[in-house]
């Protein structure tokens, strides 16, 4: 397997040791919206970490995603006030309308879909969130209508 030389400017930031691993996890995923297989064992290669201590650290993590995040990403809220709101419409709506469920991308990459515990916006519930702008007052139709100004059905 080639070294990716896209992680030499990432490995540039740090001296190689064990003890930099989460923070060289999150560096390349901040970088490229998730882990990629070839980052992982470039990662071990560079820390010195077997490849069974990098499979086996990152996905403890719930921060961590091993596929790719669609260009635009949708995220839930599933927090009491939004749950008692309606999120659960919400999602299946999202999920209805996208073709697929919970955690996963759309094959073109231009949706993914996931659900937070809370977004920090319960005075506006049921809110999502798409790119980091958040969606107040959410309702079926809306997402419907969202979408479709997206280009979606």
């Amino acid at each position: 397997m080639e070294k990716c030389d896209c992680l030499d400017a990432i490995f540039a930031s740090y001296r190689g040791e064990r003890d930099e691993l989460i923070p060289i996890l999150q560096h390349v995923q901040s970088e490229f919206g998730y882990l990629s297989e070839n980052a992982m064992l470039e990662i071990a290669r560079f820390t010195g970490v077997p490849q069974s201590g990098v499979y086996a650290v990152a996905p403890f993590y719930a921060q961590f995603r091993f596929t790719p995040i669609g260009r635009t990403h949708i995220t839930v809220c599933r927090g009491t006030a939004c749950h008692v709101r309606g999120a659960p419409r919400i999602l299946e709506e999202i999920e209805k309308q996208l073709g697929i469920q919970e955690g996963e991308t759309t094959p073109d990459l231009e949706y993914s879909l996931e659900t937070v515990a809370c977004i920090g916006a319960c005075g506006l519930s049921p809110c999502i969130m798409t790119n980091q702008k958040v969606l107040a007052k959410m309702t079926p139709r809306k997402v419907a209508e969202s979408l479709a100004k997206g280009g979606r059905k």
